[in-house]
């Protein structure tokens, strides 16, 4: 596999998937009743977390608050999406560190489902049929529904978020808080993957709320930059509470 060769990036880097979100107990309310639409009433950058995920949070910045002062972040990014910006913000009141000082970046936000948005996989299936056939032949990797992204749009916007990385945080520890779609495509690129490499992870498992993938000099045959654990949940599990991996809405035709 291909190698990161370059040395400038932060001494450590946390992406991190936002808690439960209210969003994401309604599509599995709506996919498990067989419903064409996820009832929620807000739109999807201002979905915030459930109750869980807000336990989650709370779980997830006690783990940060508990580590070393000199491991601990310094740099804070998020998504401008609701539910992110209450889990980084969780992570920023633990550790001292005023909510201003979080960065929001609009490229991490969630893949935009253009007119899929709200629609459960059947509703996809009942409502535009044509669109279930045209992905289902091009793959999700490529697929771009009308008015939305595919993976390789959100990879494009996430190439220059790597180099604000390499440019203005070397030497940091840094916290990101996304989505699902988020942290797999940073994996695509900070690990050199392909479109089947990371689409078996996808396939694997989906990301779990409040998970860890951690990226730094951590390896012990040398000391290039690259991935040292992957949707790491204890933060979660470890204090009990539930750990939830439900994918993002919607769930997209198969």
């Amino acid at each position: 596999m291909p190698r990161l060769h370059h040395t400038d990036w932060p001494k450590r880097l946390w992406i991190v998937r936002h808690g439960q979100s209210a969003g994401n107990v309604a599509r599995d309310a709506a996919e498990s009743s067989g419903h064409e639409l996820i009832d929620v009433t807000t739109r999807d950058a201002d979905t915030p977390l459930s109750t869980l995920g807000e336990l989650q949070s709370q779980a997830l910045a006690e783990w940060f608050h508990q580590l070393e002062e000199v491991e601990r972040p310094t740099a804070l990014m998020c998504s401008p999406f609701l539910r992110a910006q209450q889990t980084c913000q969780a992570v920023a009141a633990a550790l001292g560190i005023d909510k201003a000082e979080i960065h929001v970046d609009e490229r991490l936000r969630e893949k935009e489902f253009g007119i899929l948005d709200r629609y459960t996989r059947h509703g996809i299936h009942s409502k535009f049929p044509d669109l279930a056939a045209q992905r289902a032949l091009v793959g999700k990797f490529y697929f771009r529904p009308p008015g939305g992204e595919s993976w390789c749009d959100v990879i494009l916007r996430l190439r220059s978020m790597v180099q604000v990385l390499r440019r203005d945080h070397v030497g940091e520890n840094v916290l990101i808080v996304g989505h699902q779609v988020i942290v797999n495509c940073f994996r695509y690129l900070l690990e050199c993957l392909n479109e089947a490499e990371i689409l078996e992870i996808d396939r694997q498992a989906d990301v779990p709320n409040c998970s860890i993938t951690e990226y730094g000099f951590c390896r012990g045959d040398d000391s290039r930059f690259g991935l040292c654990r992957a949707n790491y949940v204890l933060p979660v599990a470890a204090v009990g509470t539930p750990v939830t991996s439900a994918p993002d809405q919607p769930a997209g035709p198969k």
